[in-house]
């Protein structure tokens, strides 16, 4: 199938941001709409789309809600007048 041509319907996409909020590897969730086909020339996209679709949209979305959270922490650091510290050696001194 030619690049221009792959294409995932809405139906896909939702189905793979439930799937990845699940975590189930796109692999499976790939797997599971071969299935559904009836073999991989039945569907219009392939594997590496599916994981494209997580890393630019599904990933993109939850760092920009992380930012939110991140913002909000902030401001209660500032209202309170906490201090938060990051134990960046946290992995390194297990």
């Amino acid at each position: 199938m030619l690049k221009q041509h792959r294409e995932l319907s809405m139906f896909v996409r939702h189905t793979i941001e439930n799937n990845e909020e699940a975590d189930i590897r796109p692999s499976k969730t790939y797997q599971s709409f071969v299935a559904a086909a009836g073999g991989h020339r039945e569907l219009n996209f392939i594997e590496k789309n599916v994981r494209n679709y997580i890393t630019r949209e599904v990933r993109n979305v939850l760092e920009l809600d992380d930012a939110k959270e991140f913002g909000k922490s902030r401001a209660a650091c500032e209202y309170f007048g906490d201090v938060i510290s990051f134990d960046t050696t946290y992995n390194t001194n297990r």
